[in-house]
């Protein structure tokens, strides 16, 4: 068996909020294993457990798995992890200051630790120091029946349990439905900024919990408390929500999202505790690895790389173009903020000839016997396609020209008029013409006032 002991390093005074602070680290380690257990919450010196004999495949072998553990409890607060065959023996390592438990024979080991490494063999260190016992092998080494008479019936049992001679059993810890950790900060912040050390433990722990739930943050929001001696028009505290374009679980990158916020927020008083919530929460999909090699990527994606632009400069400054459906050529593509999620239908392919490039205005030609000029006569190849509607795209006049450049220059920066809602709606004929200068081109024919038609470009094929 491979059990792992993890011994915060400070924890509140307070019996809730030490509880709390327990049962987070508690469900951090969910992500690795099911059988994780808290000893002696309330007790001087308590510690987290967890089996891992069985994941050791899943997270690539012993050595990989105990790397990454070391690696991300030390954020967590954690100043001694230890490894044993048991629990207690993990427990009792710990509280040794060793890591390592499989250095020599489990017995061996635990023989030459102090009476104070096991709290029930501590509680009868005044009796058992009289009887000359300074370590566990010294109390082991008495009659076990002169032991049960004169001792309660926990320290025999505390003592097998701890040498592998007896099976253990906990009550283990429950994965929550929702995620919900708090922090008590060791000093009062002033500086937003400064909040992300605080934020990046609990960050870390929400990572655990969606790693056990096989789930992904769409968005989480981080809340302050303001220190009591606060001014009483700072108020209690504030909040942030970060939203990502996808759901992830990337500790790194939702940390470099909350930092990019936290640039912008100016505190109002001092900080003392800190809180954080993942209130919307997808499913992810699992990936099966390839038998092949694969492709590996250097570097973040382009998806989070704008996600922490839109998050530096703001949501309205970072955009992306939208496929939508809608057989106006022009309003084909919107373009929208980059956080905003993506639609998950995908619009259907046009089957008729589309340009390359369109204009931004449509362009009117002049005519000769009823053919459109363009540097010279067009030669209609194929058409006509009609495109007709837009009547329930209702815009003003002001938001149109807004659109297309136009109402800049003089009286700029004084308030517009109201302008009449109007709507989109157009009744086009399109052709594919093509021109002896200018190429390929896509036009179209639409009426206009008194039974009058005329021509117009619209786009070009490369």
């Amino acid at each position: 068996m491979l059990w792992a002991a993890l011994l915060p390093d400070t924890l509140p005074d307070d019996p809730q909020r030490r509880t709390e602070a327990l049962d987070g680290l508690a469900t951090w380690c969910l992500q690795f294993t099911p059988r994780v257990a808290v000893l002696e919450a309330l007790l001087q010196c308590p510690a987290v457990v967890m089996e891992m004999e069985q994941s050791l495949r899943l997270f690539g072998g012993k050595r990989r798995l105990v790397e990454r553990v070391r690696e991300e409890s030390t954020d967590l607060g954690v100043r001694q992890l230890s490894w044993a065959p048991t629990s207690l023996a993990a427990l009792a390592v710990g509280r040794a200051g060793m890591s390592n438990g499989f250095a020599k024979p489990l017995a061996q080991l635990l023989d030459a630790l102090p009476l104070e490494t096991l709290t029930q063999v501590a509680s009868h260190q005044a009796t058992l120091a009289r009887l000359g016992c300074r370590t566990l092998g010294q109390v082991r080494a008495l009659p076990r029946g002169g032991l049960s008479r004169r001792f309660d019936s926990q320290l025999l049992a505390t003592l097998d349990q701890a040498y592998g001679l007896r099976p253990e059993t906990y009550p283990w810890a429950q994965l929550p439905e929702t995620f919900h950790a708090k922090l008590e900060l060791m000093a009062r912040i002033e500086h937003a900024p400064a909040i992300l050390f605080g934020a990046r433990r609990l960050v870390l722990q929400m990572a655990g919990w969606l790693m056990a739930r096989r789930s992904g943050v769409t968005a989480f929001t981080l809340r302050w408390c303001h220190d009591a001696m606060r001014s009483k028009t700072a108020g209690d505290g504030g909040e942030l929500t970060v939203r990502t374009a996808q759901a992830t679980r990337d500790t790194e990158h939702l940390i470099r999202l909350l930092a990019e916020h936290l640039d912008k927020v100016e505190l109002l008083a001092p900080v003392g505790d800190l809180e954080l919530l993942a209130t919307e929460v997808q499913s992810l999909e699992e990936k099966s690895f390839s038998m092949l090699p694969e492709a590996r990527q250097s570097g973040e994606g382009l998806a989070l790389v704008l996600e922490r632009i839109a998050a530096r400069l703001g949501p309205d400054r970072v955009l992306r173009p939208v496929i939508l459906e809608d057989h106006r050529m022009e309003w084909m593509c919107r373009w929208r903020p980059v956080p905003e999620p993506a639609p998950r239908a995908k619009s259907c392919m046009v089957e008729v000839p589309q340009p390359t490039f369109i204009l931004a205005k449509p362009l009117r030609l002049a005519t000769q016997n009823n053919r459109p000029l363009y540097q010279g006569v067009l030669q209609l190849l194929a058409g006509p396609h009609r495109v007709e509607g837009g009547w329930w795209d209702r815009t003003t006049q002001s938001e149109e020209g807004e659109r297309l450049g136009e109402g800049k220059g003089k009286g700029e920066g004084a308030p517009a008029p109201a302008s009449p809602e109007t709507t989109r709606h157009s009744a086009r004929d399109y052709w594919v013409a093509v021109s002896e200068h200018a190429g390929v081109l896509w036009i179209f024919q639409m009426r206009l006032a008194k039974e009058e038609t005329a021509w117009f470009l619209h786009g070009t094929f490369a």
